[in-house]
């Protein structure tokens, strides 16, 4: 009798054990357990942790909490500015609802790359060149919103949409490459424009100041010879400027005036007897001095 009885609690056992093997589930951190009893749903999810259901009864289907990264394949379209454009992106999503993402859509991934890729398309549609490749934060809020509204259904939170990459025609990369160029040539032109200027500003003050003060005329040559003999030239011409002369005669005048006005020495009277004395002799020698006779027409 004993011996029944121990064969039969060792088969109770064993059932037990057999039957929490099977009814035992264990759920991750990361995901939430939807529990389908006869096909219906029940209302309780099951936290992370162990968990029991009744075996043949009940299925248990794990959805995954995480943030999910999906690439959108590149999709080629028309701007608003008839340019042609290849346009990919990356679509941040996670599940906040598993019994509405395992009830109410077949597969909710697939589903969010359907959708995303038909979004960017109508993006990509609706904007010009310019938005696409310098304003992209508001498009991708934009893509965002377009996402966002239909995945609320599906138990499905879109966290963040990105544009990766614009992929241009090699045509309108060339064109795009002389307009910036064009551009900054522009721009370069205007600088030096406003460069030469404040530079004629500055000269025409700074002939001013010499005109006013011929002496800095003199110390800008003198800085201008120092420069140039500091470059080890063999050859060195040194060009003196008319101002520079007029300069030094300015510096003299009262030796100049002098000089001018100086009254010639008195001659004295032994120099004019003696300058008498030799024209009475030239007389003597020559004889008196005949005059000549005057000619018919009076000359």
């Amino acid at each position: 009798m004993i011996q029944e009885l121990l064969m039969v609690a060792a088969g109770v056992g064993a059932a037990a054990v057999v039957y929490a093997g099977a009814a035992a589930r264990i759920v991750k951190q990361y995901e939430r357990g939807v529990v389908f009893r006869f096909g219906r749903l029940r209302d309780d999810v099951r936290p992370p942790g162990f968990t029991m259901i009744v075996p043949i009864v009940d299925t248990l289907h794990k959805v995954n909490m995480q943030i999910v990264t999906m690439p959108v394949p590149a999709q080629e379209g028309i701007t608003r500015d008839n340019v042609t454009v290849r346009v990919d992106a990356v679509v941040y999503f996670k599940v906040v609802d598993p019994a509405d993402a395992v009830v109410r859509v077949e597969d909710y991934k697939f589903a969010v790359s359907q959708m995303a890729q038909t979004s960017l398309r109508s993006i990509i549609g609706k904007s010009d060149l310019d938005d696409l490749l310098s304003n992209r934060e508001k498009l991708n809020q934009g893509l965002e919103l377009m996402l966002d509204s239909p995945a609320m259904g599906w138990g499905v939170a879109i966290d963040r949409v990105e544009i990766k990459d614009v992929s241009l025609p090699e045509t309108m990369k060339r064109s795009m490459a002389r307009q910036a160029e064009a551009d900054r040539e522009r721009r370069a032109r205007v600088i030096n424009a406003d460069a030469e200027l404040q530079a004629s500003k500055k000269l025409a003050e700074a002939a001013g100041v010499m005109s006013a003060q011929p002496a800095t005329l003199q110390l800008r040559l003198l800085q201008t010879v120092m420069a140039v003999s500091a470059e080890k030239n063999s050859t060195l011409v040194l060009p003196i400027p008319v101002e520079l002369l007029r300069f030094l005669e300015r510096a003299a005048p009262g030796v100049a005036g002098e000089e001018a006005v100086t009254p010639a020495p008195p001659l004295s009277e032994a120099y004019l007897r003696g300058r008498a004395a030799a024209e009475e002799a030239i007389e003597d020698l020559t004889g008196t001095s005949v005059e000549p006779a005057p000619r018919e027409d009076g000359t």
